[in-house]
């Protein structure tokens, strides 16, 4: 059983030294550990050109254009059961090298896209994806703050486990933590989040949420965005769309059974949004792009910036 943390925060800083802490309660509880910071990497922005997901989709495997060191992290991750992230929190949400990570697992990492792709690929002789992708893995993460504003982090955070399915073990956010490591209360509750993922990865189908509970009783999100025009809130992790309600003094969300379908968290959530995509997206896309009515407004565009911003010469 395989523990791997990865700390996002300067090297030797805050967040490697909570990242180990946490380690250190994952080793205390039989796992075997390993470290990765970072900074030491070279990951490069996603360019959002979707090759994964076309190559995926047409049964073709799983593959980035991009070469730098993210396959070797998500080998990493994959070779893992369980994983721990300490991440430094960025204007109140996730730092700018997470959401990269974010954003390069994208399409290619989502558990119902490669489910089709394997089922694709298996109909038509083509190339199989790593199965290690829709194996169940559990993850927590740590926001660390230095001062008190994070209020976004915890969704950020969880969003990225939302795409291939990870199960949350924690996911916690700690403000005013410079100094944390001079703080035994708050030491020992990131030494226990290493405790937690250890004895989840020991048994992931029985593994179970640890953290405090969120506002979204299904995710446990606390995030929402508020449609005052239609009286309804989006669970801004999960999706779900529900309603605020005061209920004997306390706020409560509440949905409709069938919201639990479309989660984005679920599978069928999954399959309805690959339909969606399919069908409503890239298919209406296709034809439109076609047209010479598409062509000529391209045109139009490309045609103005070179007229006001023309190659220059660039010297030293």
């Amino acid at each position: 059983m395989k523990v791997l943390g990865i700390s996002f925060g300067t090297k030797n800083g805050t967040n490697d030294s909570l990242c180990i802490e946490a380690l250190m309660g994952a080793q205390e509880a039989g796992a075997e550990i390993e470290f990765i910071q970072m900074s030491k990497l070279n990951i490069q922005h996603c360019t959002g050109c979707c090759t994964c997901s076309k190559t995926l989709l047409s049964g073709k495997g799983n593959m980035c254009i991009l070469k730098d060191d993210f396959e070797w992290l998500l080998d990493k991750m994959l070779d893992a059961d369980g994983i721990i992230i300490c991440d430094p929190i960025f204007e109140e949400g996730a730092s700018g090298l997470f959401h990269t990570i974010t954003d390069r697992f994208g399409p290619r990492m989502d558990r119902g896209n490669n489910i089709i792709g394997q089922k694709i690929a298996a109909a038509t002789g083509g190339k199989m994806s790593d199965p290690r992708i829709i194996q169940d893995r559990v993850i927590s993460y740590m926001g660390i703050g230095g001062s008190d504003w994070g209020t976004r982090v915890q969704c950020e955070h969880a969003m990225q486990a939302l795409t291939p399915m990870w199960k949350v073990i924690d996911n916690k956010w700690f403000p005013w933590a410079k100094s944390v490591i001079m703080d035994d209360t708050r030491l020992a509750e990131v030494h226990q989040v290493g405790v937690n993922i250890a004895a989840a990865a020991k048994d992931v189908n029985a593994a179970e949420y640890q953290g405090e509970a969120g506002f979204c009783p299904h995710c446990h999100n606390k995030l929402f965005y508020l449609d005052a025009a239609h009286n309804q809130a989006t669970c801004a992790q999960c999706g779900i769309v529900g309603k605020i309600v005061f209920e004997n003094g306390k706020m409560t969300f509440k949905f409709a059974e069938e919201e639990l379908q479309k989660a984005h968290d679920t599978l069928p959530g999954k399959f309805i949004h690959g339909n969606d995509i399919k069908n409503r997206i890239e298919g209406e896309f296709a034809k439109v792009a076609k047209t010479p009515e598409f062509k000529a407004r391209k045109k139009q565009y490309k045609d103005f910036i070179k007229a006001v911003n023309p190659k220059k010469k660039v010297t030293a």
